[in-house]
């Protein structure tokens, strides 16, 4: 069985991925941490986003180490802005496509399936997926999640910075000329504005069942 979850930044997209791996007993890969790791290898560079060139982002690529998957950076602010530039990027797309689709084709540990969350796995990774999930939610909900994520991890960024580093990430992945975030046609729309953690899933698995 594949699923693909795809959404915008902070909706629960990758929550709520994650909790039907583990209710599913599915393997799990957030699509989005290789782009952050792409993304994070380039600030470690030395580069800006304002910097990339689509010849960097593909040698980063081409060049990424798992290592960086493990770094505490990878969930950062900045690096978050670095991925949704580099993601934009057909030949970095290109380059992570095949381990996605391998990924599912043939999950680890020997699980029955496997569930991705990203931003066009129901469109073009896996666009076959025995099941598709759209999830969303209010800007303001979104930007107050990731806010108080960041507050954790140690950031100063205000809620009205977050916000708009959101509306900029959202612009720019809807509005990218390869791979857009769009729903796939036949995906479940889940709007996680009101629901929590349990609620969302429920909401889930009673689609998957139906």
């Amino acid at each position: 069985m594949i699923i693909a979850v795809d959404g915008t930044a902070a909706s629960g997209k990758g929550t709520l991925a994650r909790r039907l791996a583990e209710r599913l007993d599915l393997a799990y890969l957030d699509t989005g941490s290789l782009y952050r790791a792409v993304g994070l290898s380039l600030i470690h560079e030395g580069y800006a986003a304002s910097d990339v060139t689509a010849e960097i982002a593909a040698a980063a690529a081409s060049d990424l180490n798992t290592a960086l998957m493990t770094d505490r950076a990878l969930r950062s602010a900045e690096t978050g802005q670095m991925a949704s530039v580099v993601a934009a990027y057909p030949a970095v797309r290109a380059h992570l496509l095949d381990h996605q689709r391998q990924f599912a084709t043939t999950p680890p540990a020997s699980k029955a399936g496997a569930i991705l969350d990203g931003r066009d796995i129901g469109t073009v990774v896996l666009p076959e997926a025995d099941a598709k999930f759209f999830v969303d939610a209010e800007m303001d909900i979104r930007a107050r999640r990731r806010h108080q994520e960041l507050m954790a991890e140690g950031s100063k960024l205000s809620l009205e910075d977050v916000k708009k580093q959101l509306e900029e990430r959202d612009h720019r992945d809807k509005n990218r000329s390869h791979a857009p975030l769009i729903p796939a046609k036949d995906a479940i729309f889940v709007d996680t504005s009101e629901k929590n953690i349990e609620e969302m899933v429920a909401f889930a698995l009673s689609a998957l069942a139906g």
